[in-house]
């Protein structure tokens, strides 16, 4: 259960300080109002936690303690990583066991508490994998380059990745549906995830971890657990079908001087890398502008290019492969497509060029707030949404896009307006990157983004899901009757509303 939290307001002040402490979320935003059918965490309610879990380290008791001793290690837990939200929450639990899960979140239906953090990194095991059919079982707490290091031992990959890979756990990745930087090879979660366990906000465990891939007796419980944010249960085991991992990947990064040549480099490299494309990823230059500008990094191409593309491809055949790379690149730069390229020659060279791309949302958020966007449009007017956006905002005078300019804050509060994202999936992430939140970036943003994503019949959430801040604008991408049925599915399994309340719906 996540902490309490509510619809996303607008502030008359910026939710980050300009000592850049991040204000607490009841306090920047003050239409948030607790719900007073939750209890309040007693220590009775500690003591009980404390004997289901069988031992004080696995708990971070905040309603006990004094809040001076454990606030370094509860802060972690009340921040988000953008550093936007800062909730009050007092209790982490870490439980190692279903079982355990189970009785916590039966209790808390019990006592109406909602405001305990779960978390389940104590639960990371490897239950079995088959490397035969590639069905792998694992923990929800597993973090997901863990899980593709042990199938990378055993000549398979795990279906998913990002670039949080090194901190995410699969079972949040199933909760808020990532998509990931491989979708367009692999598929989305819907497809890949066979089976579940989780557990309902009254206790009961869902046994639903199977594995296999034809499974038509009756409704398919699982989807709706997948991108549900842990609203109606928390994900505990998972099954998955893992794909051979490729013998040979190799990497490509150009240059083009329009997103319409992105568009055609895109249908070319789906004609000439077909069965071996696995990653189409479009950057735009001020995107990878500010990737120097954090890291330092050494430009891959010697040019400057409006917009960038990193092309992958995941085969058996380490030289066929390079070859029809190297072909499709040399092809699309005689076509003046692609005005210049580079294939990476070995495993750190392609590595090198993902940084690229991968260091996009870091570089961002050293850069300041940043107000993310993660939607879905069709290809065509893809880019569209950055270039309409940028113009609002200049058009209000807020723009600096000076990154050195930190004086400039309240006048020109957005230093840059970038457009990133899965060319291959139509997924766009438009982030505004600002110096400091402002209620007039965000009355410039909303609701023009969900407008005009709502008019080319695009997803104001591609991947990620609502949380607080898309919650109120669920109905640009779903009708009423959809949102009615969400809602009614919602009461059914959580009566009470004790999981992730006020969010998601």
């Amino acid at each position: 259960m996540a902490r309490s939290g509510a619809r996303r307001h607008l502030s008359s002040t910026p939710v980050r300080s300009a000592g850049g402490v991040v204000r607490l979320t009841s306090e920047a935003y003050p239409n948030i109002v607790r719900d007073e059918r939750f209890a309040q965490v007693t220590a009775e309610d500690v003591a009980f936690f404390k004997d289901v879990l069988g031992s004080d380290s696995a708990l971070i008791d905040g309603v006990t303690s004094e809040a001076a001793d454990i606030a370094d290690d509860i802060a972690p837990f009340n921040e988000d990583w953008m550093r936007k939200y800062r909730g009050q929450g007092r209790l982490v639990l870490k439980p190692q066991t279903t079982e355990q899960v189970s009785r916590i979140l039966a209790y808390c239906n019990d006592k109406k508490l909602a405001v305990i953090v779960l978390n389940l990194s104590r639960m990371n095991n490897v239950i079995s994998f088959d490397e035969v059919s590639g069905v792998l079982v694992i923990d929800a707490g597993v973090i997901l380059e863990v899980a593709d290091q042990y199938l990378a031992e055993r000549g398979h990959i795990f279906p998913l990745d990002l670039g949080a890979k090194g901190s995410c756990q699969v079972g949040g990745n199933l909760a808020t549906n990532a998509g990931g930087l491989r979708l367009l090879r692999y598929g989305n979660l819907h497809g890949t995830v066979l089976g579940i366990e989780a557990v309902l906000p009254d206790g009961t465990v869902v046994d639903e971890l199977s594995t296999l891939r034809k499974n038509n007796t009756g409704y398919d419980l699982k989807q709706l657990f997948i991108g549900a944010e842990g609203t109606i249960g928390v994900i505990t085991k998972v099954a998955i079908q893992c794909p051979q991992r490729p013998k040979a990947v190799n990497v490509a990064f150009f240059g083009l001087e329009s997103f319409k040549h992105a568009r055609l480099a895109f249908r070319e490299a789906k004609s000439q890398l077909s069965e071996i494309l696995s990653a189409f990823e479009l950057m735009d230059a001020t995107s990878q502008n500010i990737v120097q500008h954090v890291t330092g990094y050494t430009r891959p191409l010697d040019g400057d290019y409006p917009f960038y593309c990193l092309v992958e491809t995941s085969g058996s055949n380490g030289e066929h492969d390079y070859a029809k790379l190297e072909a499709f690149l040399e092809d699309v730069m005689s076509k003046e497509i692609v005005l210049d390229g580079v294939v990476a020659q070995d495993e750190t060279q392609a590595q090198t060029l993902w940084k690229w791309r991968e260091g996009v949302p870091e570089a961002l958020g050293h850069v300041g707030g940043v107000y993310k966007y993660d939607v879905s449009i069709p290809l065509e007017e893809m880019y569209q949404l950055v270039e309409d956006t940028k113009a609002r905002i200049q058009e209000a005078g807020l723009l600096n896009e000076d990154l050195a300019d930190t004086a400039s804050a309240a006048e020109h509060p957005v230093s840059a307006v970038v457009g990133y994202g899965h060319m291959g999936d139509s997924n766009l992430h438009l982030n505004v990157s600002t110096r400091v939140y402002d209620k007039r970036v965000e009355k410039i943003l909303e609701p023009f983004v969900y407008e005009w994503i709502q008019k080319r019949k695009g997803s104001i959430s591609a991947e990620h899901g609502l949380g607080v801040a898309k919650k109120a604008f669920i109905g640009y991408s779903r009708s009423d009757t959809m949102v009615k049925l969400m809602k009614q599915i919602k009461d059914l399994y959580d009566p009470n509303g004790i999981m992730n309340p006020y969010k998601y719906i």
